[in-house]
Parts: structure tokens; C-alpha cells; sequence
């Protein structure tokens, strides 16, 4: 494989942020954010770093073909246009993926079928052999995007979505995808040092995503040094001195692993939520970097911060589509299914009444940030926002509020 177009994409959102990313991680790279995700050029050395070092991209796509249509003749056509020997033998296996925006085609599923059919009569035609298919764990996911007129076909070379890290097994009702936690952090310019949002405290942990992302980050641990790729099982990543630039990728992201520099706090109101909440640090290597507390959000007294040092509250608190809040701060009653819980009407009312003395009399020094959907947020907190950030939850539309916590009013 030579230098081919990337996309990555992200959620609705989080573009700008990780463009600023990739040019973080690639240097003289040119990426372009645009709708759903970012398109720069690159060759096997950026996708494997890419892969293990992105914490904002959902997968890193190779484009292999790109064209115009009008029927699932075309796609054929299309897909029988790349050489599909220079990524895999007959011997594995394949899956194609469909998505599609004000395509004339009736049936996606078909497309794919087409899709297919040309990559095993390739194969077969070159060897006398067909690959099979793979539902759960193929060799070689494909994805076809279907616009108006042109369709693009990508190599998958992630495999499972780059949020699963490797290490939640424990998990709520609810848990907050890893690369979300991750642009939260990005967009509040969190960095994990004492001049990037210092101290963190996420009153509402769950199981732990926020804290957890935020301690890899303070830590210097790579998002995907835990877990495999895709293009570990394609030919162009196969070559010797291909797969030595793989090694001293993996063995200069341990070598970089550090102690955090800041302080990281989580507490839940649930004692079994921190429980997994800990359990899953331990998984990601992390623990140690995180000092976690049950207690009410409504009642914990805010960490004390050292002298000096700034604190960042980050917290994605219940809403209507998640978990009712329990303990002092609610109403305990027999716990219903995870779709008929919400917050009391007067939770968000009474949290900022508590940070108004925890966090800025009792302890100064902290600004928060806030995911939620309610666009009323703020009036229903009695605080004025100093900064409101579009960011999607999956399927829910939602805004990160910035509340700059001081003494007196917070409106004024």
C-alpha cells in the first residue's frame, strides 16, 4: 500500500477537535475536518499510529476506490477495480458494510452483496479460490459509502471501534463511550498537566470513563496500547520492516508511560458503580493515578486542590436517557429498568447550590464542565455559561457547558 485518503470518523461535533489531533500526531500531515469526521493522505506507518494513538477517531478508513454510480452494476464494477490479492488471501475472510446519504438505491444490502461478489470473483479469478464471510470477526472489513452519485469503498483497518480500549468489562447502565469522554477533555483543553486544567473531579463516575481517560492522558498511556487492529491481519502491514515499525511504535508508547502530575478524582453515588469504576482502572494501568470515593454529588466536599493549582470538575450527570440519581440527593426507591429513570426535577438546582459552597468558598479554584442534552441547562442551574459546545451522545443532541465557578453571583 502506498500513501492513500484516510477518513476518520468521529462524532457529530468533535471534527475540529480531532483535526487539531492529527496534526498534533502527524506533524506534516494536512488533515481537513469535515462533516462526520477528518480526510488526510497516508501511508502504513500514520494508519498504525493513527490506530494506536487517536483517542477522538472511531476508526482510521483506507479509500481503495471511489467513482460514480447509478446501479449495483457500478459498485461491482468498482470493487473489481482494486487488486484485492495486495490485502488478503482466499484462505480469510471478509464483511461489508453499508452506509448511505440520499442514495438512489433501494436496497443497501444488495450494494453490499455486489460489493462482495466482486471481491470474491477477483480472488477467484487470480487464484481459483473465494474467500468466505465473517460476521463477527472478519479479516477484511469493508465499508461502502453510498452518496447522491459517487460511491467510496474503504479497508477498515481499526476492526472494532477505536472507543473500546481494551479495558471496560465493567460497566453500567449508561457508560459513556471512551472517545466522547476524550473530546469532552480535548474541548475543555484538559491535558493532564498543572497548566491544562490541573486537578480533575468527576462527581458522577459511573463506571469510570471520564477518570479513567483523563488518568491515561495525565499517564501517557497510548488509547490503543491494550488491544489489536485490523491491519494487523492485511497484507500491506505484513512486509518485515513494516511490522518493525509496528514493534517500535508499541515499545516507544510503554516507554513513555509516566506517573500523573495532577490530581484525579471520582465518586459515585452508587458504591457498586465505583467498585467497577476501579476495577476497570486496574485494567487500563491507571489505578494508581485515581483516588476514588462513593458519596452523593449533591453532598461530597469538593478535593482540595494544592496551592496553585486550577481544578476541572468534568462530569456527565444523569439525564432522562440515563440513570436516576439515588442516595441523599434523591429519592431512594425500588431501582426501575435503566429506561425509566431520570433525575429529580431539582438535582441540577441543588448541585449548583452545593458548588456555589464546596467549589468556590469551601475549596476556589475549579470550572466546570457539563454534557447535557437540556438546553435550559443553565437557567435551571442559575448559572450563566461561559462557554456552550454542540457534541452528540450517540443519537442524543447535546451541549458541554463551561461554568466558571467564583464567589458571589455566578450569573454576574
Amino acid at each position: 500500500m502506498s500513501r492513500a485518503p484516510l477518513f476518520l470518523p468521529c462524532a457529530a461535533g468533535v471534527e475540529d477537535l480531532l483535526a487539531d489531533e492529527v496534526a498534533r500526531l502527524l506533524p506534516q500531515a494536512r488533515p481537513q475536518a469535515v462533516r462526520g469526521g477528518v480526510t488526510l493522505d497516508a501511508g502504513v506507518h500514520e494508519v498504525m499510529l493513527l490506530n494506536l494513538e487517536s483517542r477522538l477517531a472511531q476508526r482510521v478508513l483506507i479509500e481503495v476506490a471511489e467513482g460514480a454510480y447509478g446501479r449495483e452494476d457500478d459498485l461491482y464494477a468498482l470493487a473489481r477495480s482494486v487488486d484485492w490479492l495486495l490485502w488478503i488471501t482466499p484462505r480469510q475472510t471478509l464483511r461489508v458494510d453499508t452506509t448511505a446519504q440520499r442514495s438512489p438505491l433501494r436496497s443497501l444490502n444488495f450494494a453490499a452483496l455486489r460489493i462482495k461478489d466482486a471481491v470474491c470473483d477477483s480472488l477467484r479469478d487470480a487464484t481459483g479460490e473465494r474467500p468466505s464471510v465473517d460476521t463477527r470477526h472478519p479479516d477484511l472489513h469493508l465499508v461502502l459509502h453510498l452518496g447522491p452519485e459517487r460511491a467510496t469503498l474503504y479497508v477498515d483497518s481499526s476492526g472494532e471501534p477505536l472507543f473500546k480500549r481494551g479495558w471496560r468489562v465493567d460497566k453500567g447502565d449508561a457508560p459513556l463511550k471512551e472517545t466522547l469522554a476524550a473530546a469532552m477533555l480535548a474541548a475543555a483543553g484538559w491535558r493532564g498537566t498543572a497548566d491544562a486544567g490541573g486537578a480533575l473531579h468527576d462527581p458522577c463516575c459511573g463506571s469510570g470513563t471520564i477518570a479513567i481517560e483523563a488518568a491515561q492522558i495525565a499517564c501517557g498511556v497510548a488509547p490503543g496500547l491494550m488491544r489489536h487492529f485490523a491491519f494487523e491481519r492485511l497484507a500491506p502491514f505484513a512486509p518485515a520492516e513494516v511490522q518493525a515499525q509496528w514493534r517500535e511504535l508499541i515499545a516507544a508508547a510503554k516507554a513513555r508511560v509516566h506517573g500523573s502530575a495532577v490530581p484525579i478524582h471520582a465518586s459515585d453515588v452508587s458504591f457498586r458503580m465505583v467498585d467497577f469504576a476501579r476495577r476497570n482502572a486496574e485494567r487500563a494501568g491507571v489505578v494508581e493515578a485515581i483516588t476514588f470515593n462513593g458519596g452523593d454529588a449533591l453532598e461530597r466536599p469538593a478535593p482540595p486542590l494544592p496551592l496553585g493549582l486550577p481544578g476541572t470538575l468534568m462530569l456527565n450527570p444523569p439525564y432522562g436517557e440515563r440513570i436516576e440519581v439515588l442516595g441523599k440527593g434523591g429519592t431512594r426507591s425500588a431501582r426501575p429498568s435503566a429506561e425509566d429513570r431520570s433525575t429529580p426535577e431539582d438535582f441540577f438546582a441543588r448541585l449548583a447550590a452545593h458548588w456555589k459552597r464546596a467549589y468556590t468558598v469551601l475549596s476556589p479554584g475549579w470550572t466546570a464542565w457539563v454534557l447535557s442534552p437540556d438546553m435550559k441547562l443553565p437557567g435551571n442551574m442559575r448559572l450563566k455559561e461561559t462557554r456552550r459546545i454542540p457534541m452528540w451522545n450517540g443519537p442524543i443532541e447535546c451541549r458541554l457547558y463551561r461554568f466558571d465557578l467564583v464567589a458571589g453571583s455566578m450569573r454576574n
